[in-house]
């Protein structure tokens, strides 16, 4: 991969800054909020990082800032923050930890830890503005012995329980497989955890983007 053709930190910021590509996805309002399902709460499982990186921002390609990015599929993850009744969540701290793409956390006890990419931020953190909307900028994570692929997010939000759950992979043949996935009994449910990522237009990397919107109940 061509070190040139990787926006920088400062590029990236910039570019959600200015919206980025929230005016390129369909938007719920209001109105549709009888089309909305609760994002079901899942296991943090065991690798929530022991102690945070000090590199927190939403761009878990590159750490501070290095010159050198992380190895893997390049991923734009992006949402929106809702209530059942469709209104974006002001103000919520969306979190994500993820493997990396040998598989590995940054927690010491996941498998394969001491050969992780160093170069990989494995945690990221966003602060909703008033339109709900959350971005991130991370790879595709490998898979490793037991799950499917996934990403895990927490959702932090004055007044409500926090919400710990997982975003999945449209088209990964591990999903049937996969026993915390398949743990959501409720259909609809289990439909809206999983993410259709499609090539970005015009990316010199490759890159693919992803829309998961977290509904929050309550």
């Amino acid at each position: 991969m061509n070190l040139n053709e990787i926006p920088d930190r400062r590029q990236f910021l910039k570019w959600i800054a200015i919206g980025g590509v929230a005016g390129t996805f369909y938007s719920v309002r209001g109105a549709f909020a009888q089309e909305l399902v609760r994002t079901p709460p899942q296991t943090e499982g065991p690798y929530y990082p022991t102690q945070l990186p000090l590199d927190q921002d939403n761009d878990l390609l590159i750490i501070n800032d290095s010159i050198t990015p992380a190895v893997g599929e390049i991923l734009e993850v992006s949402g929106r923050v809702l209530t059942l009744a469709g209104n974006p969540v002001r103000n919520a701290t969306v979190e994500i930890w993820q493997a990396d793409n040998t598989g590995a956390y940054i927690h010491p006890r996941s498998a394969g830890h001491a050969k992780r990419d160093l170069n990989f931020q494995g945690y990221g953190r966003f602060e909703t503005a008033s339109d709900g909307e959350y971005r991130f900028r991370t790879i595709k994570p490998a898979l490793y012995s037991g799950r499917t692929r996934h990403i895990h997010f927490k959702v932090r939000s004055a007044g409500r329980q926090d919400l710990t759950t997982q975003s999945y992979f449209q088209g990964e043949p591990q999903n049937a497989r996969d026993g915390v996935l398949r743990g959501i009994r409720n259909e609809r449910e289990r439909a809206s955890v999983i993410v259709a990522f499609t090539p970005i237009a015009g990316s010199k990397v490759a890159a693919s983007a992803g829309r998961f919107d977290i509904v929050l109940a309550g």
